[in-house]
Order: C-alpha cells, then sequence, then structure tokens
C-alpha cells in the first residue's frame, strides 16, 4: 500500500501521515527494492487510532502515550479499543443531534441567545425579557458557552444549579434586580457605594454549589473565569469579588 492509499483508506492528507511520521506517532514502514515505502494493515489501524484520538480532543503527547500502551496489544485488541472510540463517538453525536432536534422543534423557535437546551431556554423565559440589559445578555452568553463546553455530568450539576438561582418567580426577579444594579456599575470605580448592594443582591442568587470548597480566586483561577471576570468594569469586578467571598463565607459558618 503507498502513502496517497493509506492516506485516503483514513481519511486524511499525505501532508498529516508525513506529519505523525515525524512526531513519531506512525512508524516508517520498509522500503522496498525500487524505494518505494510500502504500509500495511498496522499502519492502517495506527493511522486511524491517531485520527480517532485527536478528534476526541487528545493532545499529540498524549495520543504518544496511547499509542506506547498499544505497542505490546495484538491487532485484535486495538481494533477492539478503536471500535470503542468510534462507539463514543458516535453516542456524542447521536445526543448533540438529539438536542439540535429538540431545539429546532420547540414551540416558539429558537432562543434569540442562540441554540441553547430547552432546559436553559425554559430558564431564561422565566427571567423574561432582559435585551436591554448589557449584563443579562452578557450572563446568558455565559451560560449558553458553559453549558455547550462542560462534561455531560457538569452539564447536569449547572443546570440544577441555575434551576435553583432562576427557577421561582422571586429568583428571577432577583436576578432582573442583579442585572439591573450592574449595569449601573458599568462605568463606576470599584470604590462606588453601589458596589456593596450589589454584590449583596448578587450573593443572594449565586448557586453556592457552582463554587470550589476552598481557595477560589477569581483572578487567577480557569482560565476562562480570568477571561470572564477581567472583561468586567472595576466596580463590577469588585462587586462579584466581594459577592463569591459572602457566600463562600456563608457556606463555611
Amino acid at each position: 500500500m503507498r502513502i496517497g492509499e493509506l492516506a485516503a483508506a483514513v481519511g486524511v492528507t499525505t501532508r498529516t501521515v508525513r506529519h505523525y511520521h515525524h512526531q513519531g506517532l506512525l512508524p516508517e514502514p520498509e522500503r522496498l527494492a525500487n524505494g518505494y515505502r510500502t504500509y500495511t494493515l498496522r499502519h492502517v489501524v495506527v493511522l486511524a487510532r491517531i485520527r480517532r484520538l485527536t478528534e476526541l480532543g487528545l493532545g499529540l503527547g498524549e495520543v504518544r502515550d496511547v499509542l506506547a500502551d498499544d505497542a505490546g496489544k495484538d491487532l485484535a485488541e486495538v481494533l477492539e479499543e478503536l471500535d470503542a472510540d468510534l462507539a463514543r463517538q458516535e453516542a456524542a453525536i447521536r445526543e448533540r443531534r438529539t438536542r439540535l432536534r429538540a431545539l429546532l422543534e420547540a414551540e416558539g423557535g429558537v432562543s434569540p441567545e442562540g441554540p441553547v437546551s430547552p432546559e436553559l431556554a425554559e430558564l431564561f423565559a422565566g427571567v423574561g425579557n432582559v435585551s436591554d440589559s448589557p449584563t443579562a445578555l452578557r450572563d446568558r452568553e455565559m451560560l449558553v458557552l458553559l453549558e455547550s463546553t462542560v462534561a455531560p455530568e457538569e452539564r447536569e450539576r449547572l443546570l440544577a444549579a441555575m434551576r435553583g438561582a432562576l427557577g421561582s418567580p422571586e429568583a428571577a426577579a432577583r436576578a432582573r434586580r442583579t442585572y439591573a444594579l450592574f449595569d449601573e456599575l458599568a462605568d463606576a470605580g470599584a470604590d462606588d457605594p453601589r458596589v456593596a448592594e450589589a454584590a449583596r443582591v448578587l450573593a443572594a442568587s449565586m448557586p453556592a454549589e457552582l463554587l470550589p470548597e476552598e481557595g477560589f480566586d477569581l483572578a487567577s483561577g480557569h482560565a476562562l473565569l480570568r477571561a470572564l471576570y477581567a472583561d468586567f468594569a472595576p466596580a463590577q469586578a469588585e462587586a462579584i469579588r466581594r459577592a463569591v467571598e459572602i457566600t463562600s463565607r456563608g457556606r463555611r459558618s
């Protein structure tokens, strides 16, 4: 089998095959007397394994570790694991298509915030129209991003926490009050006297279960949280910091 045939069989380019050779992921094949390289079924299996692992989100260093573990296995074992990778990928695609179909068939059409799950769309609807609030729109964008990127079990925990924070008329009214207070702080400094009230109201609706047990620092934590925190005006950022402090303190007491 020539390199072009190998690449076509797995669905990659010959340039990709050469790159994996260069990275030491794909063994170099033997050369025939005429100088051509000839690939075997083992090369097809390894290349397919590399492709599936990278599609699952692994970096090349992680792929190298997996392939090192595969080295001592029979071909049948490697094929079984490759089949399991494909099965997980198929399950993830089915779940995404199910969610997409539910969005397309939902009464009232797709949410203005974009394609979100029915659960999140229901929470947004309960809060009401907040299209005139920059803070509310940013908050919703962040929730949509989190829901789209976290693992399934984390997604369920996020939704459960948000139902507690937004899932009642009283909680929805508190959220609207929080958005209004934060909108007023858009051009204020961190020492603005309104910061204390905004922090208190936010803390009252902040899902404590979403905060780590201890040592939580918005300014130096997860990269996504750092980017979100840095995007707020000084007064808003200070109100968030105080709200986190209030919530954490209340949980410890």
